[in-house]
């Protein structure tokens, strides 16, 4: 893995303005589908349509929930530096780059791969507390810390 320098600001803002973009996509599918229930017809012909409509609304429910939450999560994020890995800290090693904040997956920022992780993950509660050039293994994968930002 090649060295290159981040901004954890840039980083941080990043991943907050994706959580946003998913809150707004969002936010537009439940305004869709909502609409579209109130548009079906109230005959019992159309009662399985209306409940796979309900049950979609219940799952865009809960997935806003989630992402309402992981905004509220990335307020606790802190951009304060530290030789060991905590929230808010950028671990890069030998394989991936880790960003500890909240579980939003894989993303690509400036052109790298990045993968955002709750602290209650396994890979998070493995490497907290860790410094550069400590060596861990998490499902029978071997890592080597490179650095903490």
């Amino acid at each position: 893995m090649q060295k290159a320098i981040y901004n954890k600001n840039d980083l941080r803002i990043f991943v907050r303005d994706m959580i946003s973009g998913k809150i707004k996509t969002l936010e537009f599918y439940l305004n869709f589908t909502l609409e579209a229930s109130r548009e079906v017809k109230k005959t019992s012909k159309y009662d399985s349509i209306r409940e796979e409509m309900q049950d979609e609304i219940y799952h865009l429910d809960k997935q806003m929930a989630n992402l309402k939450n992981m905004q509220e999560q990335m307020k606790k994020v802190l951009n304060s530096d530290s030789e060991h890995a905590k929230l808010g800290s950028l671990v890069i090693t030998n394989k991936a780059r880790f960003y500890i904040s909240v579980s939003l997956g894989e993303f690509f920022f400036e052109g790298d791969r990045f993968y955002a992780i709750s602290p209650e993950s396994p890979m998070a509660q493995k490497i907290m507390g860790m410094k550069a050039g400590e060596e861990f293994t998490l499902n029978k994968i071997h890592q080597k810390i490179i650095e903490v930002l």
